[in-house]
């Protein structure tokens, strides 16, 4: 245990000391979230998708050309009139995959929205009362036949900030797991500290635990200011739910990591060779992945691709516990999936570690 604080306070004040890993592991990731926090603050939607809910007359009996003119701002989604379907689409706006669900009910045109984005949710009323009163028009020299009343969901559609805080976050935990690792350990390949630790009474388990303890230290203090600047009224990030997840989330997360940096410092021979390899894998991953923007109109090739990759469901695990009011059950299998995926890379990266540059 004494051997292995020693290292882990030889590690911390290492990466202290070292500015240019200070600000690549959290001044860096935290500029593009305050950057894009920023740029997505007030993003307006275009287009609006409603899920209609059984038969809507107004709807089904729109004129093809007042249909047709709707179509660069309103997308309709169909389903059947039951009260599960019901269910499912109210559910759908809560979650924020919906901007409103709209059914009929005693003659009267039911639409419900969430509050949360005054901007969609105006939109879609806009539109709807629109339709609603060219009806009334075509029923001209009788009383109006249709009637629109709205009304709220809870609370708890996808802002911009709950959807970047995950992905850059995720991001920021792959970058310091990847270049702590893989940087660390060229750096002390090559200045023969490794082997110095070798030749030292002190076993690999606890190099290797001190090292993971410093990169789990500093991706907790990551989500920590993450979260903290997140939150501020300026930006509005809306913890729900189990958000405390995150934590086992960002730990295994790091771990996966750690293992795609020991994969890499276990051949690059110089510096510069670990940091190209890094970023080489990192920030492909990172737009492949969804990190910084959604994948929903992406080619179909991108997001296939992206599946394969861990940073992807890192994000979207941290989205569901932070932003969607998930639990254990969006959180587990990715947990499982990014510590097998750590154990594998970790199994073959020790295969090729050597002690030595030489």
């Amino acid at each position: 245990m004494k051997a292995f604080l020693s290292l882990s306070v030889a590690m911390a004040r290492g990466l202290a000391r070292d500015r240019a890993a200070v600000f690549f592991t959290l001044i860096f990731p935290l500029m593009f979230l305050m950057l894009f926090g920023a740029l997505f603050k007030d993003q307006g939607v275009d287009r609006s998708e409603i899920v209609q809910v059984g038969s809507v007359k107004v709807l089904d009996s729109m004129p093809d050309k007042e249909r047709a003119s709707l179509r660069d701002v309103l997308k309709i989604e169909k389903t059947d009139g039951s009260a599960a379907a019901r269910k499912e689409a109210l559910e759908k706006v809560r979650k924020g995959d919906a901007d409103a669900a709209v059914f009929q009910q005693d003659g009267k045109v039911e639409l419900r929205y969430s509050a949360a984005d005054q901007v969609r949710s105006g939109t879609v009323r806009g539109v709807l009362d629109s339709i609603v009163q060219q009806a009334n028009q075509r029923a001209t020299g009788q009383p109006p036949a249709f009637a629109l009343r709205t009304g709220t969901v809870e609370d708890e559609a996808t802002k911009p900030i709950q959807f970047l805080t995950p992905g850059l976050l995720g991001w920021a935990v792959a970058m310091g797991g990847v270049f702590g690792s893989a940087f660390n350990l060229v750096s002390w390949r090559r200045k023969r500290i490794l082997r110095r630790l070798w030749l030292a009474p002190i076993n690999a388990r606890t190099v290797v635990g001190a090292r993971i303890g410093v990169n789990l230290l500093t991706a907790f203090a990551q989500t920590a200011i993450f979260l903290a600047l997140a939150s501020l009224p300026y930006y509005g990030l809306k913890l729900t739910g189990m958000w405390w997840l995150c934590l086992p989330l960002v730990a295994c997360g790091t771990l996966a990591f750690m293992s795609i940096g020991l994969l890499v410092g276990s051949f690059a021979k110089t510096e510069e060779a670990a940091n190209g390899l890094a970023q080489i894998i990192i920030l492909p991953m990172a737009f492949l992945s969804g990190a910084f923007f959604p994948l929903d109109s992406a080619p179909g090739w991108v997001r296939a691709v992206s599946e394969f990759m861990p940073l992807k469901h890192l994000a979207t695990a941290m989205q569901d516990v932070l932003s969607r009011g998930e639990g254990w059950g969006a959180a587990l299998p990715v947990m499982g999936g990014l510590l097998l995926f750590a154990a594998v890379l970790t199994l073959i990266a020790s295969r090729l570690f050597r002690w030595d540059a030489a």
